[in-house]
């Protein structure tokens, strides 16, 4: 069995969520890491502008603290999107991470975007799995001696939910690498549902989209590179998803074991804020279930695991998305998207090496 530590939120007069969080630090197993001289990628997601589920920096800056205590050289860091958006190119993504808050004053770090400008600055690692035989990892979380993934843990609409493991692997990819990781995920038009609105034209990054004679969207699937991005601004559901969610998470985990491939890598989940969508979006809705607590380990299957378990038992919010089908014995994140099984994930995370699904979890207070 993998150790993961949990603590929850319930907090006193002497005991804030900072200190909770320093106390995993000190009694997770982190401390374990020789941080001295390294340098050390916070891999984070700092959110897609006008979505407030993001975590806060505050949690950042004691992670980044303890490192320093400890004689690390932490930056933050995350990697360019391959949808159009506000985190698409250097530039506007650091933009963006400002305006959600993260900076050197409030984190006690440099924010570095870690495959460069465009998204082009990247490692070619050799892993030979069954769907990738090389990843393209992002210059600047290849090149780091340690890893530390700082992950919100919540739904996601190709994965069934985002950890660590996603974070790991889907978010250290450079956009080449992302575009790898979805090619199998081409989405379809409902001409139905169509409204000819356009909005899915506008957004579009690889201007795949167009209006046909009927002003009813078409795709071009020479340009379409299988963000979802289309699934996510229409009002009308009329772009289907039509990706191939086995593909797409196994090859989510073999960049996540390219990334960790010969490194020290540490992961923190905060399940909080557990919304019904992944933080790309810029727009998150009522959480589907309560706060839970903050979770870390050196194994991000088991973490993971132990997440979902959490989330699945916990009583599920009235109002939330899923509120009106009541606290019942289903898959909450199923429940959400009820095409995905994010068990296809984990299993073959686990059966290419990157952890085990039985863990122990050990309460800290």
């Amino acid at each position: 069995m993998s150790k993961v530590y949990f603590t929850d939120f319930h907090t006193s007069s002497r005991q804030n969520i900072l200190d909770k969080l320093k106390m995993l630090l000190s009694q997770g197993g982190i401390a374990e890491i020789d941080f001295r001289k390294k340098l050390v990628a916070l891999k984070i997601h700092f959110g897609e502008p006008g979505n407030l589920a993001y975590l806060r920096p505050n949690y950042v800056s004691v992670i980044a603290n303890f490192i320093k205590e400890n004689g690390g050289v932490p930056f933050l860091t995350d990697t360019n999107t391959l949808y159009k958006g506000h985190r698409s190119n250097a530039v506007d993504h650091l933009k963006s991470a400002g305006e959600n808050g993260f900076s050197p004053l409030t984190t006690g770090c440099n924010v570095i975007v870690a495959d460069g400008l465009k998204g082009t600055e990247y490692k070619e690692i050799e892993i030979n799995l069954k769907h990738c035989k090389t990843a393209k990892i992002a210059a600047a979380i290849a090149n780091a001696d340690i890893i530390i993934t700082i992950n919100h843990f919540k739904c996601h609409d190709m994965a069934g939910f985002g950890g660590a493991l996603k974070n790991l692997g889907m978010g250290s990819g450079s956009v080449g690498g992302k575009l790898e990781m979805h090619s199998d995920s081409q989405p379809f038009i409902k001409r139905e549902n169509c409204t000819g609105c356009a909005d899915c034209v506008g957004n579009c990054a690889y201007e795949a989209i167009s209006l046909d004679k009927e002003n009813i969207a078409v795709i071009d699937y020479a340009k379409c590179a299988g963000c979802g991005q289309c699934i996510a601004v229409c009002q009308y559901d009329a772009p289907q998803a039509r990706f191939n969610s086995k593909n797409l998470q196994e090859k989510m985990m073999e960049y996540a074991f390219a990334t960790s491939k010969s490194k020290k890598v540490y992961h923190i989940n905060f399940v909080m804020d557990v919304s019904p969508n992944c933080d790309c979006w810029h727009f998150n809705d009522i959480p589907i279930v309560q706060d839970i607590g903050i979770l870390s380990s050196f194994d991000p299957v088991a973490l993971d695991k132990a997440c979902a378990d959490l989330v699945n038992q916990a009583p599920v919010i009235n109002n939330s998305l899923i509120g009106p089908k009541g606290n019942k014995d289903y898959d909450r994140f199923n429940a959400v998207f009820p095409n995905v099984d994010w068990n296809i994930g984990v299993n073959y995370a686990e059966t290419i090496g990157l952890g085990t699904k039985n863990y122990e979890l050990l309460m800290l207070k």
